[in-house]
């Protein structure tokens, strides 16, 4: 499907409002096509891509386990992902990264904020017409998807329109233009003149932006801004989030019916519950202090505003789904490994089910190196250990070789250290060998270890002594490691 910016009514990309539920419901209520909010490139490829089996959607997850952009089937041909960047061959290897996720990639050229502007992005690249080539070019040319930008306007008309001049012949397939210069905020008056010239000016579509402080209420409100501006679509960016219903050509619904279809989207999809909050307070604008506003002020979990929405069964009945699902995948990942396990052509390899739990075992001491302190001992090379991660959730599985044997667990783990520890454990079990656990007889190992800390303990003192002691420690472990 190509994604077309004709006669479009479109959900403007919004920090904290261009979350998946406030998509998905600005689609349900008419939207045609739905923007992401703006992610900076840098973050972005960071990121790893999840498919999430329990949730149904896919999940771009940052090292910190926080989940950065999140899609699902329902609007893939509907969302364009906006990107923050500066930089050609970054903005590329985004959306190389995301393209087959979305429907198409925006620039954003208009952001004034200094977060962005800072970096170079944003509002920052309208004075630098050949960078804004170079960006576009680029992505065109490298990606199957369309490419479109969003600006602002320059402080002359002729200016503004030179440059829209040199981003149409990059070959974007629209540009969204908003109506205010980079210095000015809501509050200042939308410049559809400067729209309606630059739209007649080019011939690939323009997308209207910025008048919802002042031109659009309802849904007719659209039609009459897409008129005095001569655009090809218009996109809508508070107006939207103040009523996402805005877009029901029937017309506005009850603020609280908006309320709870957002609320039923944000669980669902397990919205964070503070990006919930916040949402719901920007509906609820002018009636926070309301008896219903300050129940929402004092929530402090999404169970929490489902309870003061009247929604509690609603959450607890998709709390269940998602167990119900989650288990469902735990028993077809575990059947998977079982029949990898019966088909090893390796009939040497030695399997238990276990893991490492760093609770039951002795502080400072693990079963490696437990097991590396045994080779040492019996004078064997050290352990081998081969790690692998698995596609389908990104865990991992280790085998480690000694003497010749390998060990394995039939468990998978989130990370690779801990499938290294159980694979120790499974071969110190197998040899009969004490592993550190909690309550086992005292070892030369551990006594050894203790002898190690108490010594340099007397020996350096002060702040700097104790961080010598820690990363002696930290030194050891990453050894036996």
């Amino acid at each position: 499907m190509v994604l077309s910016f004709r006669d479009k009514i479109i959900l403007a990309p919004m920090v904290r409002v261009g979350t998946l539920p406030m998509r998905l419901l600005a689609l349900d209520y008419g939207a045609d096509i739905v923007y992401c909010e703006e992610l900076v490139d840098i973050k972005m490829l960071q990121c790893r891509r999840v498919v999430n089996e329990v949730l149904q959607t896919v999940d771009y997850i940052a090292p910190t386990e926080r989940v950065i952009f999140q899609t699902c089937e329902r609007e893939k041909d509907q969302v364009v992902f906006q990107m923050g960047t500066a930089d050609p061959e970054r903005a590329l290897a985004v959306a190389k990264l995301i393209e087959n996720d979305v429907a198409a990639i925006d620039i954003n050229m208009g952001c004034p904020k200094e977060y962005s502007t800072k970096g170079g992005m944003g509002a920052a690249l309208l004075s630098n017409p050949e960078k804004i080539e170079k960006i576009l070019k680029t992505l065109v040319n490298g990606i199957s998807k369309p490419v479109t930008c969003k600006i602002r306007i320059l402080p002359t008309l002729k200016e503004t329109v030179d440059l829209v001049k040199i981003i149409e012949r990059t070959g974007v397939a629209a540009i969204a233009v908003h109506g205010r210069k980079k210095e000015e905020r809501q509050q200042h008056p939308v410049h559809c003149d400067f729209i309606k010239a630059i739209a007649e000016a080019v011939s690939i579509p323009v997308i209207a932006n910025g008048g919802s402080q002042e031109l659009i209420r309802e849904f007719h409100d659209i039609e009459a801004f897409r008129s005095v501006t001569a655009a090809s679509a218009v996109m809508i960016a508070r107006a939207a989030m103040w009523n996402p219903s805005v877009f029901r050509r029937e017309g506005l619904l009850p603020l609280e019916d908006v309320m709870r279809d957002y609320i039923r989207h944000a669980v669902i999809y397990n919205n964070h519950y503070t990006n919930t909050k916040y949402c719901l307070c920007q509906m609820m604008r002018d009636q926070l202090e309301s008896p219903l506003g300050r129940k929402l002020h004092g929530t402090q979990s999404t169970l929490d505003i489902c309870e003061v929405f009247e929604m509690t069964s609603f959450y607890e009945s998709c709390q269940l789904s998602q167990e119900a699902r989650k288990v469902s995948i735990h028993v077809n990942v575990q059947e998977t490994v079982e029949t990898e396990n019966d088909n090893e052509e390796n009939h040497d390899l030695i399997q238990m089910p276990v893991r490492f739990e760093r609770k039951d075992y002795l502080p400072q001491i693990t079963p490696k190196m437990f097991l590396l302190e045994w080779c040492r001992k019996e004078t064997l090379p050290q352990p081998v250990y081969h790690t692998v991660q698995r596609s389908l959730d990104k865990f991992f599985r280790s085998v480690v070789t000694v003497n010749e044997k390998k060990y394995c667990s039939t468990l998978w783990d989130k990370s690779k250290k801990l499938a290294e520890q159980a694979a120790a454990i499974v071969c110190l079990r197998t040899l009969g060998l004490p592993e550190g656990k909690l309550g086992e007889e005292e070892s030369n190992l551990v006594r050894k270890r203790k002898r190690v800390i108490t010594e340099e303990s007397v020996n350096m003192s002060g702040q700097q002594g104790g961080e010598q002691v820690k990363k002696r420690l930290h030194d050891n472990e990453n050894v036996d490691d």
